[in-house]
């Protein structure tokens, strides 16, 4: 593979609607991603310009396009969707991790939140 650099988003919040339980659709509660972007290098890191890279402001807006759209019952569809989508409509992205966090999973007992991360090769 040519050469590659990395961009990350980390720790993005928004508020949704997945679950499996009718609670989580009725109540929602925060989300948070972090989209790990493996990018073919280009010209631009050399010429200082965002033409030939990815805007990660773009990429965000993609993420939260599709956190805050359609309800989703597993966190692993919503990385999965969010993984190709950006390989999708960012094409120096060569792959793509995503982890989804969801720290008030209805689950009976203590813990910081549930993650799940998928990868996938655009």
């Amino acid at each position: 593979m040519a050469e590659t650099y990395w961009i990350t988003l980390k720790n993005c919040g928004f508020f949704a609607r997945h679950g499996f339980h009718e609670q989580e659709e009725f109540l929602g509660q925060r989300f948070f991603v972090d989209a790990e972007l493996q990018v073919r290098f280009s010209t631009a890191l050399e010429t200082d310009e965002l033409a030939g890279t990815v805007d990660y402001g773009a990429v965000f807006n993609v993420i939260e396009e599709l956190v805050t759209g359609k309800r989703r019952y597993l966190i692993e569809a919503l990385a999965l969707d969010i993984a190709k989508t950006v390989c999708q409509r960012f094409e120096p992205i060569v792959r793509a991790k995503i982890t989804v966090r969801k720290p008030s999973a209805p689950i009976t007992g203590m813990l910081d939140y549930v993650e799940v991360s998928v990868e996938h090769a655009c």
